[in-house]
């Protein structure tokens, strides 16, 4: 696309804190490029990490890992607005290329053979980390989708290994994602009791419907935004739900399309 022809690459300064080297350090199969043009960052990547990996396919999961060709742009100076965006699919990027996709699209299906499906008739969506040995999530809480594409659905442990600042990315409405460990805490908690209905027994977290937003002093708002330096950004959290499923800000364009 034309306004992304002309671009200037991101200097180790400012918002990204001196991430470049996250940015440059490709796997022997990871490649991504972040760049500055007409006020948007844009990323460019084949969707590969620049970590170690589980195995795939594996029980959970029957797809193999593929480059892809990703390129996705979110504003720059991105503006809180007053009504958040509930969020599909994907949700922001990291730095190292891999897509964020903290959701998933199956639900509790008991005429399934795994016992879940894409049938959302009984309202009872999986979770991805909660589901993430159903799902075949590997040590980086990622795994792969029938694209072959490689994203997140928690936190990011091989990213944070080599990570030199708290940024791990950007989310679809440009906001910056952190991640600062214990010293950002999710707003949500587990609902108490057992479910009714559906796939019954104890809200234990495999099912989205099993938390609920109770927010409290010091705590995450429900995109799992807070404040950073002064300045208004998302975490990565430890417990659900772990990326931001929703945005304060306009929403790119390039998260509205497959």
């Amino acid at each position: 696309m034309n306004r992304r022809n002309t671009r200037m690459t991101l200097a180790c300064a400012a918002s990204l804190a001196c991430a470049s080297t996250a940015l440059s350090a490709a796997a022997a199969s990871g490649s991504v490029t972040i760049t500055k043009s007409r006020s948007e960052i844009c990323m460019v990547s084949n969707g590969l990490p620049d970590h170690a990996t589980g195995t795939f396919p594996n029980r959970g999961n029957p797809h193999s890992m593929s480059a892809q060709y990703i390129e996705v742009c979110v504003p720059e100076k991105p503006v809180r607005t007053a009504r958040a965006t509930p969020l599909r699919g994907a949700t922001g990027f990291a730095l190292n290329g891999v897509m964020i996709r903290p959701g998933t699209a199956d639900y509790y299906d008991p005429s399934s053979p795994r016992g879940f499906s894409r049938n959302r008739a009984s309202g009872w969506k999986l979770d991805g980390m909660g589901a993430g040995k159903m799902l075949g999530l590997d040590i980086n809480n990622a795994h792969v989708d029938h694209r072959g594409l490689y994203h997140y659905h928690g936190k990011p442990t091989g990213f944070l290994k080599g990570a030199r600042s708290s940024l791990v990315g950007f989310a679809a409405d440009g906001f910056e994602i952190h991640y600062v460990g214990a010293g950002a805490i999710s707003g949500y908690s587990l609902k108490p009791g057992n479910r009714s209905g559906g796939p019954g027994g104890k809200h234990d977290g495999t099912y989205v419907q099993d938390w609920e937003y109770t927010g409290g002093p010091g705590r995450l708002d429900e995109c799992n935004g807070g404040t950073l330096n002064g300045a208004f950004v998302y975490f990565v959290t430890d417990t659900y739900p772990y990326f931001p499923h929703c945005a304060w800000g306009r929403v790119s364009a390039d998260f509205a399309r497959p």
